[in-house]
């Protein structure tokens, strides 16, 4: 398999025609397969299985999770990566940096770093059985190879496609929510029994802003909780989970121009759409853009990255960290 992959790129370096031929074709083929995955994992799990139903009762929330009311924590950082993430538990450097010094800064706040938004079923990608060789390949190539982690990239676009839509969306969000909730009670035992709401702070990075916003439809109705969503340079529709989150801080670079991409494809993100969830959010003030400065999408200049801003001693990071922690979500 892998001699395959290594002759198609080998065919393919150097012939942009070749590449992009050759992306469209797996952008069409994956489109095709990709909810075959989630729909595998909702047949062979099923809400009996995961012990959930849409409304669901706080006993049946406590035995899925074997709730207990010792936990010390009543705050939760849920960090969900970009698209080129090939696992959970591969952070950047940079990505390491920042939850660290979040978990020093805020104490009372769990951290949750090691959910992964393009699973359903919460696995990486290399826990796949048949394609474990190709990704890894894909994450690991060296040289003029290491363009082939573009594979990564579409393969997450379309699990983030996959949360967006009406049809699949449902099923997809409702295993990212149970792997949320999982990892929540790991890190610190969910105290569900409190008058007092548990604050959950989602950080989304590109596709993981989504994603978050599909969860919180689940989150809301099996937690008594308090969702806020902080959009690193995000991509999400105007639909999905907007009903669900108390607050939307979208921090956006100024050379970042991926992040527009979705105000143009989503209909419900354009401002003549007054119905829709999004532009409800906006008018209501529950709806922020923060600007951070001359980050890019990713990259030396990236959000994450742990390059130098120009001639100052305050890293690319180190400038987000900073807006993150003057946002007014941290005293209760």
């Amino acid at each position: 398999m892998l001699k395959i992959i290594e002759r198609i790129l080998l065919w393919l370096r150097g012939e942009t025609l070749k590449l992009l031929i050759f992306a469209g074709i797996l952008l069409i083929v994956w489109g095709i397969t990709a909810p075959v995955g989630t729909l595998s994992w909702w047949l062979s799990t099923g809400t009996q299985a995961l012990g959930f139903d849409i409304n669901p009762t706080p006993d049946l929330i406590k035995n899925n999770f074997n709730l207990k009311n010792t936990g010390d924590k009543n705050c939760y950082i849920i960090f969900l990566p970009g698209v080129g993430d090939f696992s959970a538990n591969e952070l950047t450097p940079g990505e390491e940096i920042f939850l660290d010094n979040l978990a020093t800064l805020h104490p009372q706040c769990a951290i949750v770093d090691d959910v992964f938004p393009y699973s359903a079923a919460n696995k990486s990608l290399g826990a796949q059985r048949f394609l474990a060789p190709v990704w890894r390949f894909a994450s690991q190539g060296q040289g003029w190879l290491k363009s082939a982690d573009v594979l990564i990239k579409i393969r997450n676009l379309w699990r983030f496609a996959i949360s967006a839509d009406s049809r699949y969306g449902a099923v997809y969000n409702l295993g990212i929510a149970n792997a949320i909730a999982e990892r929540m009670n790991a890190a610190s035992p969910i105290n569900n029994t409190s008058e007092q709401p548990i604050k959950i702070i989602l950080i989304g990075t590109s596709g993981g802003a989504q994603v978050s916003l599909g969860a919180s439809e689940y989150l809301d109705k099996w937690l008594n909780t308090r969702l806020i969503l902080v959009s690193v340079g995000g991509s999400f529709d105007g639909e999905t989970g907007f009903n669900k989150v108390e607050k939307v801080y979208h921090l956006r670079g100024s050379r970042d121009w991926v992040e527009d991409v979705t105000k143009i494809i989503f209909a419900d993100r354009w401002s003549w759409m007054i119905s829709s969830p999004f532009i409800q959010a906006v008018r209501q003030g529950r709806y922020q853009v923060v600007e951070t400065g001359s980050h890019t999408h990713d990259g030396v200049n990236g959000y994450f990255s742990i390059e130098m801003v120009d001639s100052t001693a305050t890293t690319y990071v180190g400038l987000l960290l900073d807006i993150v922690n003057q946002l007014p979500i941290w005293d209760d």
